[in-house]
């Protein structure tokens, strides 16, 4: 699979330089978080790598939990282990966890359509911001610490009502946020279809930490630059 480029193997377990999450994050989700730049100080590999190398690993099943329990650092040695448990922990080798998956019913195998899957569903969340994430924020009247902006991936859930579908695609549905002080945690729905049928459905939670009063100026400022940013990038992959 594609993925086989953004992470090592080193001593049986998997290593993520931050080059290769900053590139993933970029070039395949088009996130352009400040968290994955390989020169942040708090940088992070992307949930939705982790997220791809699960379902590489262990197939996609009918229904499907993801926790993400702490960031991953430049170059940590991470534990797949080979099981069939229906509850996972990916941990270093220190024993501490990262990521915690939980997964029943039947299971797809199916490298081509999981690769598919993967594809959208990385293109689908990394437009989170700013075109659905920053209308919630204005919503709710608040916005993040724009010298210190931190959207964090909490979880994700998956749901299929069956796995025989050939060319899965995701589409958004309508998004909330709750605001608590200043954090917020954001729902991202979706649906997954294959063709005109609706085959699946799950959402992605995100947490916003530091908000304060809303600010038009500011908050568009800080839009505009990170779409020049990402714009300017990919302008010179083309």
């Amino acid at each position: 699979m594609f993925l086989k480029e953004f992470y090592a193997i080193q001593d049986g377990s998997i290593a993520i330089a931050a080059q290769q999450a900053s590139d993933f994050a970029k070039e395949v989700a088009h996130d352009f978080n400040p968290l994955h730049d390989v020169d942040a100080k708090r940088f992070c590999v992307p949930g939705d790598l982790l997220f791809s190398i699960v379902l590489e690993k262990y197939g996609l099943s009918e229904n499907m939990y993801f926790n993400f329990a702490g960031m991953v650092g430049h170059g940590v040695l991470l534990n797949f282990p080979e099981t069939d448990a229906e509850q996972i922990d990916v941990t270093d080798n220190q024993g501490k966890s990262y990521l915690h998956i939980e997964r029943s019913g039947a299971v797809l195998r199916d490298q081509a359509i999981i690769e598919m899957l993967i594809r959208d569903y990385v293109a689908f969340s990394g437009q989170n911001f700013p075109y659905v994430l920053v209308p919630l924020l204005i919503k709710e009247q608040v916005m993040f610490n724009l010298d210190r902006p931190l959207v964090i991936y909490e979880s994700m859930t998956l749901k299929f009502e069956h796995l025989n579908f050939s060319q899965p695609r995701l589409e958004m549905l309508e998004p909330t946020m709750e605001v608590n002080g200043k954090r917020a945690t954001a729902y991202l729905h979706f649906q997954i279809k294959d063709g005109d049928d609706v085959v699946g459905a799950g959402f992605k939670k995100l947490a916003v930490s530091g908000l304060r009063e809303y600010e038009q100026a500011p908050l568009q400022a800080f839009v505009d630059g990170y779409l020049a940013r990402k714009n300017s990038y990919l302008a010179e992959l083309a």
